[in-house]
């Protein structure tokens, strides 16, 4: 099961488009989607999530709590609004496509990728990218 939640004024146009996309990209990764939110939040709200649980005061724009359970993926995932229009325009990238890319980024921390060393960076941009063509092809 794939929720949202949304604690800022935006919404996804189209939640089911979203879920089956989400479901897609755990399933080409050899996993199965058992319980997943996305939480929609602004700065303040992150700020203080990764104040309180990872000790780091800036902002940022995801934040993943997540399980990896016997290829079963569960776990929050908290998106700053806020921070993804403004990657957007600083990386000259459409808000929506910006938004794909920190929703599969928090999914593939779950599914056991880092972004820590230069390399895993690579790795893990790469399945961004990969993740981010599949969401207008024909999906499960």
């Amino acid at each position: 099961m794939i929720d949202f939640v949304y604690n800022t004024d935006f919404r996804l146009a189209n939640k089911e488009l979203f879920s089956r996309w989400i479901t897609s990209v755990a399933v080409r990764e050899g996993f199965l989607v058992n319980n997943l939110v996305f939480l929609f939040i602004d700065d303040n709200e992150i700020l203080e999530m990764n104040k309180k649980f990872l000790n780091h005061d800036y902002y940022t724009d995801v934040i993943t709590f997540g399980e990896l359970k016997d290829n079963k993926i569960s776990g929050d995932i908290a998106i700053s609004i806020e921070r993804v229009y403004e990657n957007s325009k600083t990386y000259g990238v459409e808000f929506d496509d910006e938004l794909k890319r920190v929703m599969v980024h928090g999914l593939l921390h779950i599914m056991g990728y880092n972004d820590k060393e230069s390399k895993d960076k690579s790795i893990m941009s790469s399945k961004e990218m990969e993740a981010i063509k599949m969401f207008h092809v024909k999906q499960i």
